[in-house]
């Protein structure tokens, strides 16, 4: 017994050492990934000449500012007007969630449930419609908006963006995992294609309708080339556009621009961890409810 509890305590050693081990790796690793944005994070709080002179040769003062500023900050959100370029980005992008949502949903449930001559044919073209790059057709795209007088508008840029093909094709995978009877059993009982797809489909959906949801936003929330062409109205214009006001052919301010693009990519993330239950939860699980 002495010898199998000494044994037993032996193995229960190394099993906690490989666990500390292995945390202490996966923190390093973690570190790695995390210390571009601690940098950008402390850069946009110096002077934005300083940024780029600190890095060599590498020290402490290359992560650690000497001199402490809130001077980008009050360039971003003053002169630049980059709060309303953000807020612009926030109408554009939860906009097009709605729209696109109300596009994509019933799309998805016509090419999944109906049975139609040409299904496969219409999923084959949607498949190769959101394979083909936007920056292949965003010009002359750009030129019939112009003609259609929706640059230098919401519209133009919300328009683009609804009609967004993997969001159709993710949900359109997700319907085709319901079972069928869901569906038979739904219209024996009345219930007509719109109630069914809202009361039956929907709520065991809520996975793959959110990840649809977080496509189109952040589609739109990293547009850069389709706000360029169709808008030259400050008033309108996004948060990527303005972002680039911080440089120009003969200057270049790294602290704005690091805050700017510190405050674009806390807005994703901060969704992305609000709705992360979403994605941890079991379909399965979901489905008995």
């Amino acid at each position: 017994m002495t010898a199998l509890t000494t044994r037993r305590r032996s193995m229960r050693g190394r099993v906690l050492a490989q666990r500390w081990l292995l945390g202490l790796l996966a923190a390093l690793v973690g570190l790695l990934f995390v210390l571009p944005a601690i940098w950008m994070l402390l850069g946009s709080l110096r002077p934005g000449s300083d940024v780029i002179g600190s890095v060599s040769p590498l020290s402490w003062n290359t992560l650690i500012p000497d001199v402490w500023t809130l001077d980008n900050y009050a360039s971003l959100f003053g002169p630049l007007r980059f709060g309303q370029a953000l807020m612009n980005s926030l109408i554009v992008g939860f906009a097009s969630v709605a729209l696109g949502l109300a596009i994509s949903i019933p799309a998805a449930y016509a090419l999944s449930v109906f049975r139609f001559p040409g299904r496969e044919l219409v999923f084959a073209v949607l498949v190769v419609g959101f394979m083909i790059p936007f920056e292949a057709i965003a010009i002359p795209l750009a030129q019939i908006f112009t003609q259609w007088h929706l640059d230098n508008t919401y519209i133009g840029l919300i328009l683009p963006g609804i009609g967004n093909g993997l969001a159709i094709f993710n949900l359109r995978q997700f319907f085709l995992g319901i079972p069928p009877e869901l569906h038979e059993a739904s219209r024996v009982d009345g219930a007509s294609e719109f109630r069914t797809m809202t009361q039956v489909y929907l709520p065991l959906s809520v996975t793959p309708v959110i990840n649809s949801a977080l496509l189109i936003f952040l589609a739109q929330w990293s547009a850069y080339l389709w706000p360029l062409l169709v808008v030259s109205d400050d008033d309108i214009q996004v948060a990527a556009i303005a972002l680039s006001r911080t440089f120009s052919d003969t200057s270049f301010n790294f602290g704005q621009m690091f805050g700017g693009a510190l405050v674009i990519s806390v807005i994703p993330a901060v969704l992305l961890l609000v709705l992360q239950r979403y994605f941890t939860q079991s379909v399965a699980t979901k489905g008995l409810k």
